[in-house]
């Protein structure tokens, strides 16, 4: 049918829209307002389990022995962690530099993690959910190294020290994303039944995907409405977000097209967790700064539907 058509082809652009819509209309309604505290605690469950399950889809159908670093993970490594201890070490030197907030969003946006989703996408736009997956877990891991590492240069905070830092990152990024991986493995290894019913479901971890994109587009925009910065800084932060993803993608896929891997490079290196983003501003920078993971979630899914769409052009043809 036309309509069931439709949705199939423009899952993304609707289900950023429905999140965004869902939320006015929800706040928009006074009656509602009870729910609220209850709401919140259903999506805190609902979202991570989303997650967890579009994960762990996406993990049955990868062989584990492909999981193997690879050239163009170093250079972008070295991308991420270069530009962000950069950006730290001008804030260090020149500690009333304006526009401070802009420079503290761009490194926000820079050291993100690959986004949990990103081996869905990848997939279906025909690159390696391995060699993505692999670099996922090693972005995670320098993350939560050298975050703990540069930030106090400019934000000092007693409390967090080094290890209480690593511990609290790896304490967001282990269960969703080291658990799917392992329950992924034990399934292969021990219930091979289980394993193909899993791997023949071909679609499933792409819709729970969109599903999880309608709820974390709603979380963007509370971000960004209840965000007490200034609309010319928010305009700022969007910019700043927004050429950071632009530059991300580009260099992903110009290193990935030297090792015959642009569609994975692209996506590991644009594509972000913008919610962990959100959240590691509000920890160890500041309410302001953390307005560029939800900018950022906009621009990387708007370029997401734009890639799907022109993969499916290209199908057709």
């Amino acid at each position: 049918m036309p309509i069931i058509r439709f949705i199939k082809n423009w899952t993304l652009p609707i289900a950023m829209l429905a999140g965004a819509l869902s939320y006015f209309i929800y706040t928009g309604i006074p009656a509602l307002e009870p729910t609220k505290p209850y709401v919140a605690r259903f999506i805190d469950i609902l979202q991570p389990a989303l997650i967890f399950a579009m994960l762990f889809i996406t993990f049955c159908k990868v062989n584990p022995r492909e999981l193997r670093p690879c050239r163009w993970h170093g250079w972008l490594l070295l991308i991420q962690a270069g530009c962000f201890a950069l950006l730290a070490g001008l804030l260090k030197c020149f500690p009333h530099l304006p526009g401070q907030v802009l420079a503290e969003a761009a490194m926000l946006c820079m050291i993100c993690p690959t986004a949990t989703a990103a081996a869905v996408v990848t997939g279906k736009l025909g690159g390696s959910a391995a060699n993505l997956t692999t670099y996922t877990i090693l972005i995670n891991l320098v993350t939560a190294l050298i975050v703990p590492i540069f930030v106090p240069l400019i934000h000092p905070h007693p409390d967090l020290t080094f290890g209480v830092s690593f511990s609290l990152i790896l304490s967001k990024v282990f269960p969703l994303l080291f658990c799917p991986f392992l329950a992924a493995l034990f399934v292969r290894y021990c219930l091979p039944g289980v394993h193909k019913l899993v791997v023949r479901c071909k679609d499933l971890a792409f819709y729970l995907w969109a599903v999880a994109l309608a709820i974390a587009i709603g979380v963007t925009v509370k971000s960004i409405v209840h965000s007490e910065v200034s609309v010319l800084y928010q305009l700022g932060i969007a910019g700043i977000s927004l050429v950071c993803c632009v530059v991300q993608f580009w260099a992903g896929k110009r290193i990935g097209t030297c090792y015959n891997d642009s569609i994975s490079a692209g996506q590991a290196l644009g594509q972000k967790n913008t919610v962990f983003a959100i959240w590691m501003g509000y920890t160890f920078m500041t309410p302001v700064t953390s307005v560029a993971g939800g900018f950022y979630s906009i621009w990387h899914n708007i370029y997401n539907s734009y890639q799907l769409y022109r993969k499916r052009n290209e199908e057709n043809k």
